[in-house]
This record gives structure tokens, C-alpha cells and sequence, in this order.
């Protein structure tokens, strides 16, 4: 095998996905003259073609049990990869079943938790750790020893076509739509606009078209909110994020972006999620939470902001 071709294996979610930034610029430093792959699925590959720590994006297909076309498809891709390293940084029951796709005796090093991997890691209470924790953890059991934080210093996105003024904020009021008690009320949301524009800051709403419906009722409560659901891309997100003065969000993906690219965030919280364990991370990140979503209240959100900039001074 060649010593040149290393995999890297991050399928998602996009929280997840972003917190790997670290690992992924810890893999590259590492192995400055490796070409790197990455295993991504369909959602992330621009994003990640637009890192730099990587020479080629793979789009895993994630086929299904009895797509057995599929499942020899991505055998014959990875045994033809010849990859000599191959770090598992989605660590899931599908990403550890893809180390089996490979040849007896001709099976790379490989960093994660499949059964009978070269680099385990060995640690039993790793689903106890939080995600950048964890992963950095992982690659020390795997020989590189400092993962530096996750940057998304590199993302430089042109934002002129969305005009927006220069006072902004970011609201971020969606998320899974299978764990509704992750979501602050949307009312809520739409009294915060309105408080924001009070105080001459333009809320900026983000998300995905499954979330039209609650923007919607954000901007009947404030008209002269405005609405990016839709027209984002991760990239922009983060770009979007640099230019904020600061961003509310629930829990969700997007929020993970915005405070990673150094933005100050708020994150709600109820008890669908353990900040302990998949909070956002960045410069200046304040997590409210309380079992009840329902249970935060406007002023508090308020107060946190107001709190951080004074923190910040």
C-alpha cells in the first residue's frame, strides 16, 4: 500500500461535522504530504471540497442492507483506494462495518472502534466525552498527539448579494423536526425580532425549507425581520456569522457554524440535549437551558446577550 493515500470517514451530522474541523486540520498537519480522502455523504461534499484539508471528496451513498449493489460498489471504491490510514471519525456501527469491506491481511491502520482495528480507541466512557473531546482523544490513541480547535478561519464567502445593513443578528429557530422539544416557541422567537428591531438590529432569520412555516409566524409578529431560509450555504452561514454582532439559536446544526466562526452565540437548550456532550463551542458561547424549552423567556435571551457583550468589553 502506498504510505501516501489516507481516508478520512465523517458522514455527519452537520454539528458533528463542523467540530471535526479540528481533526481534520490535525490528520492534515500530520501527514503534510499524504493525499487525503474524505468519506462524506451528499449534504456536506461542497463544504468539505471547500476545506483545505483535503485532495478528494468521496459522497457516500449509505446504501442499505439489501442494496447489495451498492454495498460492492463501496467495497470495490475503498479496496481500490489503497489507502494506507484510515481515521473513522464518525465512529457509528455503519462507518465501523465499512473496516470488513476491506481484504484480510491487506486491511489499512485504522483509527475508530470497528472490532479488531489497528488504533481503538480505548476508552470506555468515550460516549460520555463531548465531541471535540472525544475526537481529539481518539487521534492521540492513534498517534497525533495535538488537534488544535475547530477554525473556520479559512471560509471566505461574498455576502453583497443579500444586502443586508450593517446592524444584524442571527436567529437560528428551527431544528430536527422529529425532537419538536428542542425548539424554543416560535413566538418567542418573533417577540425577540421585534425586540431586536426596537433596539435597531435587524434579525436575520436561517434555516431550511422545512422550517418556512415557523419563519413565517417570526415574521408576521416582525415584518421587517429578514429571511435567508433557503438561501444559505454552510460557507455563507459562517461568513454570515463573522459579520454578526451576535446569534440566538436552539440547538441545531447551523448554530454550530455560526459559533465556530467566532460569532457570539446563544444556545437554548431543553432536556431532549446535554450541552455536556454536543454543545456549541467558540470564542464566546452562553448555553440556557431548562427542561422546558417553554421555560426560557424572552428577557433571559436578552439578558444573556447583553451579559456577553459586557463580558467582552
Amino acid at each position: 500500500m502506498s504510505e501516501g493515500q489516507i481516508l478520512v470517514i465523517k458522514l455527519g451530522a452537520l454539528g458533528d461535522f463542523v467540530q471535526a474541523m479540528g481533526p481534520f486540520a490535525a490528520i492534515r498537519q500530520h501527514h503534510p504530504d499524504a493525499k487525503i480522502t474524505l468519506l462524506t455523504t451528499k449534504a456536506y461534499a461542497d463544504f468539505a471540497k471547500s476545506c483545505p484539508y483535503f485532495d478528494e471528496v468521496w459522497t457516500d451513498q449509505k446504501p442499505k442492507v439489501l442494496q447489495v449493489g451498492k454495498w460492492l460498489n463501496l467495497q470495490k471504491q475503498l479496496r481500490e483506494g489503497n489507502f494506507q490510514k484510515v481515521y473513522d471519525l464518525q465512529t457509528s456501527d455503519r462507518s465501523s462495518h465499512y473496516f470488513r469491506l476491506f481484504k484480510r491481511g491487506t486491511k489499512p491502520d485504522w483509527s475508530g472502534i470497528a472490532r479488531g482495528c489497528s488504533h481503538p480507541h480505548a476508552n470506555p466512557r468515550r460516549d460520555y466525552m463531548h465531541t471535540i473531546e472525544r475526537q481529539a482523544e481518539q487521534l492521540a490513541m492513534a498517534g497525533i498527539k495535538e488537534t488544535p480547535f475547530p477554525s473556520l478561519a479559512w471560509v471566505d464567502e461574498d455576502l453583497s448579494a443579500f444586502n443586508l445593513p450593517e446592524k444584524f443578528a442571527l436567529l437560528v429557530p428551527g431544528g430536527a423536526p422529529h425532537r419538536p422539544a428542542k425548539r424554543w416557541p416560535s413566538e418567542n422567537f418573533g417577540a425577540l425580532a421585534t425586540s431586536l428591531m426596537d433596539e435597531g438590529i435587524t434579525p436575520v432569520l436561517l434555516g431550511a425549507g422545512a422550517e418556512a412555516t415557523i419563519v413565517d409566524t417570526i415574521l408576521k409578529e416582525c415584518p421587517n425581520a429578514i429571511s435567508l431560509v433557503d438561501q444559505t450555504t454552510f460557507a455563507q452561514i459562517a461568513a454570515l456569522a463573522k459579520k454578526a454582532l451576535f446569534s440566538i439559536g436552539n440547538d441545531t446544526g447551523p448554530l454550530h457554524i455560526i459559533s465556530l466562526a467566532g460569532c457570539k452565540s446563544v444556545a437554548l437548550y431543553s432536556h431532549e440535549s446535554d450541552p455536556a456532550l454536543c454543545a456549541q463551542r467558540g470564542e464566546d458561547v452562553t448555553i440556557l437551558r431548562e427542561e422546558r424549552l417553554e421555560n426560557v423567556y424572552v428577557d433571559q435571551v436578552l439578558e444573556a446577550v447583553k451579559t456577553s457583550n459586557e463580558n467582552n468589553r
